[in-house]
């Protein structure tokens, strides 16, 4: 059953980010009534050293079967330490091979579900302990995360100019998202060792691009 409701949040929040890639990534610039710079919070994170990919391995598949979504290191009320999410379903009629939140310091990957992810089916999700390699370089950058058994090896490259982002919350996801995004042009993704074939929406969970190194930001609630 919890198999069942990650797939169909996924495929809720694929269908309504489709929807939204024709609006401006910054409501609130632009007449938004929701004055973002001071919006009540509650819970919140934030991360410097991201690395996010969403994508598809079936380009008859209508909904993401991969998600490589961490950062070099995330803070906290609870505390700070390398984390983030993974997703790979390479066969949509069965269990993902893995899925969950991953950190170095599991009462940090705790946080997420609950606080970040409250009112979806992610505020359930279980939580790995990993382990993360992560290098960002000029134009380009690299990350090694083992978890869960499974080794992932994400490599971006011909990164597109910095910008900043300022989203409101939505249905899903469902935090105000500010920070620094940068989109890449080439992706590769290795898992445990053999590079999977991997196609890229033009639309990711966040509702911006669904390949970008993320130099900083934050999620607030």
């Amino acid at each position: 059953m919890k198999h069942f409701l990650l797939f169909f949040f996924l495929f809720i929040l694929f269908s309504c980010e489709q929807k939204k890639q024709q609006k401006p990534d910054n409501p609130v610039a632009t007449g938004g009534k929701t004055d973002i710079n001071n919006a009540s919070v509650s819970d919140w994170m934030s991360w410097e050293g991201g690395i996010d990919v969403v994508g598809v391995t079936d380009t008859a598949l209508k909904n993401p079967n991969v998600i490589f979504h961490i950062a070099r290191m995330v803070h906290t009320p609870v505390g700070s330490a390398p984390s983030g999410m993974l997703f790979y379903q390479p066969d949509t009629t069965k269990p993902p091979v893995i899925m969950g939140f991953i950190s170095t310091d599991t009462t940090v990957g705790k946080y997420f579900g609950p606080k970040i992810f409250k009112g979806t089916p992610f505020e359930n999700a279980p939580v790995l302990k990993a382990t993360f390699d992560v290098k960002h370089e000029n134009a380009s950058a690299t990350a090694k995360v083992t978890a869960g058994g499974h080794t992932f090896e994400c490599s971006m490259n011909d990164l597109g100019n910095a910008y900043l982002i300022s989203r409101l919350p939505s249905q899903m996801p469902p935090f105000f998202q500010q920070g620094v995004e940068r989109k890449a042009d080439k992706v590769m993704l290795k898992i445990d060792g053999q590079e999977i074939k991997l196609f890229i929406p033009p639309v990711g969970i966040s509702g911006g691009p669904a390949a970008v190194v993320a130099p900083n930001g934050v999620y607030a609630r």
